[in-house]
């Protein structure tokens, strides 16, 4: 993928986590973990209609920051941590140039490890 490619990726991503219900959303799909959460439970966490989380949600599956599966009649939803994985890397490809010390913790801040 070329660098603007990339560019306008992480631009819809980060476009997709600049709202409020989003940035809510795809946190709690980060915190819950490989097995995500049904649609329905999302809804009623986040407080917003279904109707309305279905957008949402959509924004976050197009930008590349969650998935969903069919199952039945449920829809679950999951992080894409791949996709959370790349917005991450392009966001901090050209940071300390070349010295680490410039970055200081924020490996650390990112572990899972806290």
């Amino acid at each position: 993928m070329s660098d603007i490619d990339q560019q306008a990726w992480a631009v819809s991503a980060l476009n997709a986590l600049a709202h409020d219900t989003r940035l809510s959303v795809f946190r709690m799909l980060v915190q819950a973990g490989p097995e995500g959460l049904i649609a329905g439970e999302i809804a009623q966490r986040a407080d917003v209609p279904p109707s309305t989380m279905s957008h949402h949600l959509a924004i976050l599956e197009r930008a590349g920051l969650s998935q969903s599966e069919r199952e039945s009649r449920l829809i679950h939803y999951r992080a894409d941590y791949d996709g959370m994985r790349r917005l991450m890397s392009f966001l901090m490809q050209d940071c300390c140039q070349g010295d680490p010390q410039l970055c200081g913790d924020l490996a650390e801040l990112a572990s899972c490890n806290r």
